[in-house]
């Protein structure tokens, strides 16, 4: 597909994220980190596309994601976010939450904070399967049905939520400063207010009769109460946390599971998701609205088919492929996504 560099990297990608840049300046994301999973041994991974990665070899191209460092990461990479510019968190199968700080001088990588058994049953190691972070602080959740509240400054836990669900918790986003929001595996959203004392949700939210798990969720840029999930069925969901406990908008996206969903950071009429079926979508609104498409509706839920959305157009952004995308993230005019097919692509040239 034009205008998509693809590199074979002999592991299968889990996570993908850019490098967040200075919010004050034009320029396009040129890093980006990327975590491996059920290989022999898993790591997490630093790439470049700037101008400094630009290999003189014939065989590689402008653009070619280059291996800038690399650690070697215990266990599978479950999930993994810039913390800053410096700093990656990550969440691993093992349970344990690690910042890795990047030094750009020498261009490696090492472990400057480790929280071993974050997540844990009584007798084993529990998955860490989600983190959020908003510098210093670091919430994640895992398999065990914990909430952990974590500052980057600090050694100690800040907080446990210790039986925040009685089943898994998939992936975690904060709403405000105070407030995350998390999905789990019986289908469920449950909103978290850290001001208040004990170990109970201030709302939750599901779809009536389905138990269908969640696997990933997101906050719109702009709306808080705004948010995206997908999971298990493949289908998109938006919600607003104010209205009711239903999603006002269902869509048809992919034809297995959906593992991540993002909102375009500064032009939230654009997602993007990706899924087991293979295929990376593109969802921008076509109407002339000022509220994008799929935030329109009212309070019922509209299942819509792909087929027949006439105000949204989805553009599949990959050639076909039969394995796993597993992660995706956007930044300015920049897409990078992981597979199990071994390799990573990217695209500078997102018609956003």
């Amino acid at each position: 597909m034009e205008g998509i560099n693809a590199k074979y990297v002999s592991k299968k990608i889990s996570k993908t994220r850019w490098r967040p840049v200075s919010s004050s300046s034009l320029q396009q994301p040129d890093i980006f980190a990327t975590g491996s999973w059920d290989n022999e041994d898993n790591s997490i991974s630093i790439w470049s596309i700037g101008e400094n990665g630009v290999s003189s070899m014939d065989n590689e191209f402008e653009g070619d994601p280059q291996l800038v460092c690399e650690y070697k990461h215990n266990g599978n990479v479950l999930d993994l976010q810039f913390l800053d510019q410096d700093r990656i968190v990550t969440a691993s199968s093992t349970g344990a939450v690690t910042i890795f700080q990047h030094h750009h001088n020498s261009q490696t990588l090492s472990v400057s904070q480790l929280w071993e058994r974050a997540h844990h049953y009584p007798c084993d190691n529990a998955p860490c399967t989600g983190v959020v972070c908003n510098s210093p602080e670091i919430v994640t959740v895992g398999e065990d049905g914990r909430i952990m509240l974590f500052r980057a400054d600090q050694e100690g836990v800040q907080r446990t939520i210790e039986k925040a669900d009685s089943s898994a918790i998939h992936a975690v986003t904060f709403l405000r400063t105070t407030e995350i929001l998390t999905v789990n595996s019986i289908g469920q959203l449950k909103i978290w207010d850290f001001r208040q004392p004990g170990n109970e949700p201030s709302q939750i939210l599901s779809l009536t009769g389905d138990r269908v798990p969640l696997h990933c969720v997101d906050r719109h840029p702009n709306q808080q109460h705004i948010v995206a999930t997908g999971g298990q069925d493949g289908m998109l969901c938006i919600w607003d946390v104010r209205q009711g406990n239903m999603p006002f908008s269902l869509m048809e996206a992919h034809s297995s599971e959906m593992w991540e969903v993002h909102f375009h950071p500064s032009n939230p009429d654009h997602l993007f998701s990706c899924s087991e079926d293979g295929s990376l979508l593109h969802w921008e609104t076509s109407s002339n609205s000022d509220t994008p498409s799929f935030l329109q509706g009212n309070r019922t839920v509209v299942i819509i088919s792909r087929s027949a959305i006439g105000h949204l157009e989805t553009t599949h952004m990959l050639p076909t492929q039969m394995l796993s995308v597993n992660s995706l993230d956007v930044l300015g005019q920049c897409l990078v996504c992981g597979t199990d097919g071994e390799a990573i692509y990217v695209n500078r040239h997102v018609p956003i």
